[in-house]
């Protein structure tokens, strides 16, 4: 038996220094950059300087690393770059294959540069205190513990922790904020904005409140989702607001600070918006509310809002996105973009071209309920020095039309979606909804439904449910319609004041508009902003114990939108109702439990049948007779 062979004791044989370390040290400050943005690129960066380290050929210029693994023509670009840029500092024959004198090791592990260097110092300094020879006990403290996460200033988690931790210094505060709230009152704090994505990347300021989740900082609950500080949270977001305090030195500082010259590097909020002249104009913005609100106008630029609206964004109670003022808008026609594509394209294409004859001035986009809707948009103007303008605010008016041609009534019909349609525009928040009707002449005579039933079914429309019904002949009457109201409503608005509200707080209802009238020059009307709106009326989203209630109960044959309302607002949720069931002394109350129910704007009762038929469905355990 052969003897075995002897163990070699020693240090490990040290690895072959990078023949590109000036490339390395490249990809490493890009990757420690991106990880001070917060952004996911620092990922990439980090792959491709473990396969740069691998590589043990020297490259002449970045395009020869194309070859080796995560290397893609974005990195490449940078870095060649970086390499032109250094031969115009050192000359052209500088040498890349070695670093300058005194220059730091490149490719080093990851290093987050805010954290301290002293503290990065001090397991070090232990472990040379215990000892070389100590073995296992100090190469453990020189590990050390976890470093605590702290989101970078102005960032999205930043402006997100600080914005929740304020709101529960206020007494009597509900403890949560909704998404459109937080991210109004967050944008002050935040370099970045909440709803653009900067370019070349998919990711907002708003996509740093998945790590503040996932670090059990920020507690999500409900639906619409509900974001409050844990305990955790809580104590970070207080020692943020303490160094923001310290470091701003309260309130009056920052107003003379914002009167001085911008040599003197504010940090203050700043409009960058207004002129020199109007800067000393404006009031500086409330913490927790949006700059574009806050700024006070002169008696040139416009009317204020009506007292009623300047008393609902003084109370606090609402989180305003804003406000317009009248001259300071356009009002956009949007058109679905189904409208525009698919199907009988030809047809589709004729809408498109008849608007665009008109001089209508539209948007093709995605609208999650109806086919056209108005917005009132803000309009900007470029800021030097930035390359794209701010984003416009957008809010929509109250109209809102469903486009129907009689063979797509007749398919809806068969299908249960022209009820669910109905249902949806009426709970979408905007008061006044349209249905379009197109007619196809004696096409209606070869459909699967009589002509009687359609017609039926578009008078019980406009009746019953309280929609507005306007029939044209063709696709050229539907675009002469949607001129005629995209002009009547610039019309209709021009003297408006519009105040931004938000339906997570308000419910359905919301404030209510005041038209114009000969007795208010410049009257106030409240509106949902168009994120709101079009996020709000998503079909497949996340829903409540009593959006699905309804939708069961509309399942029931000439159970109406209304009538399912009724019983909601007796009844929230099938335990309530299964409830209210056991409790009736026999069989004969239980089935007239809902008979007495009234619905609808003739006050009507809902019926013994009816409510016969809503008993045996959810308290008979065989199959329905």
């Amino acid at each position: 038996m052969p003897a075995p062979e002897p163990v070699r004791l020693g240090r490990k044989r040290a690895l072959p220094v990078s023949p590109n370390p000036l490339f390395l040290r490249w990809l490493t400050e890009l990757r420690d950059s991106a990880r001070e943005k917060g952004l996911k690129t620092q990922h990439v960066y980090n792959k491709a300087i473990g396969s740069l380290q691998k590589y043990p050929l020297p490259l002449e210029n970045a395009r020869e690393a194309k070859i080796l693994q995560n290397f893609g023509d974005g990195i490449c670009k940078l870095l060649d770059e970086k390499l032109q840029r250094y031969y115009r500092e050192h000359g052209p024959d500088a040498p890349i294959h070695s670093l300058p004198e005194g220059a730091p090791p490149a490719g080093g592990p990851d290093n987050n540069s805010l954290a301290p260097n002293k503290k990065s110092n001090v397991p070090q300094e232990g472990k040379k205190e215990s000892g070389g020879g100590g073995g296992g006990g100090g190469r453990g403290g020189g590990r050390g513990k976890k470093r605590e996460y702290v989101p970078q200033k102005r960032s999205g988690g930043y402006a997100v922790l600080l914005t929740l931790y304020r709101h529960i210094q206020i007494p009597g505060d509900k403890g949560y904020m909704f998404k459109m709230e937080l991210q109004n009152e967050a944008q002050l704090l935040c370099d970045k904005s909440f709803s653009a994505p900067d370019l070349g990347t998919k990711y907002t300021a708003w996509s740093s409140v998945s790590t503040l989740i996932k670090r059990d900082l920020v507690v999500k609950t409900h639906s619409p989702a509900r974001y409050s500080l844990s305990e955790e949270g809580a104590s970070l977001a207080g020692r943020l607001a303490s160094e923001e305090q310290g470091s701003s030195g309260g309130p009056e500082q920052i107003d003379e600070e914002r009167d001085r010259s911008e040599e003197n590097n504010v940090q203050g909020l700043v409009d960058l918006t207004v002129s020199d002249e109007e800067e000393k104009s404006v009031t500086p913005p409330v913490p927790g509310r949006p700059a574009w609100e806050s700024q006070a106008r002169g008696e040139a630029a416009g009317p204020s809002v009506s007292g009623e609206a300047q008393a609902s964004e003084l109370s606090g109670g609402r989180p305003s996105g804003g406000r317009l003022l009248p001259g300071d808008y356009d009002i956009i026609l949007c058109v679905d973009f189904i409208e525009t594509t698919g199907g009988s394209n030809h047809c589709k294409q004729d809408l498109v071209k008849e608007l665009q004859r008109n001089g209508v001035t539209f948007d093709v986009r995605k609208l999650n309920v109806g086919d056209f809707l108005w917005v009132a948009r803000e309009r900007v103007a470029p800021i030097p020095g930035q390359l794209r303008a701010p984003e416009a605010k957008e809010l929509v008016l109250d109209y809102i039309i469903e486009r129907k041609r009689m063979d797509d009534l007749c398919g809806s019909i068969i299908d249960g979606r022209f009820r669910e349609q109905k249902f949806r525009l009426k709970r979408c928040g905007l008061s006044k909804p349209i249905y379009l009707v197109e007619e196809c002449g004696t096409a209606a005579s070869h459909m699967s439904l009589p002509e009687a039933t359609l017609q039926q079914a578009i008078i019980n429309t406009q009746v019953v449910d309280g929609f507005f019904v306007k029939r044209v002949q063709d696709v050229r009457e539907s675009a002469a319609y949607l001129t005629v109201m995209t002009r009547y409503l610039t019309r209709l608005y021009q003297n408006c004041t519009l105040v931004c509200r938000s339906r997570e707080l308000e419910g359905d209802g919301g404030m209510k508009t005041s038209l114009p009238s000969s007795s208010s020059s410049t009257p106030s009307l409240s509106l949902l902003s168009f994120a709101e709106f079009n996020y709000g009326a998503i079909k497949n989203k996340s829903q409540t114990v009593r959006e699905v209630f309804a939708r069961q109960l509309m399942q029931i044959s000439s159970l109406s939108g209304d009538k399912a309302a009724a019983i909601l607002d007796r009844y929230t949720t099938p335990c309530s109702l299964l409830s209210a069931y056991e409790s009736c002394p026999s069989e004969a109350d239980r089935e007239k439990l809902l008979s007495n129910i009234r619905y609808g704007k003739l006050n009507r009762n809902i019926g013994p049948a009816l409510s016969r038929t809503v008993y045996q469905l959810y308290c008979t355990t065989g199959p329905l007779s």
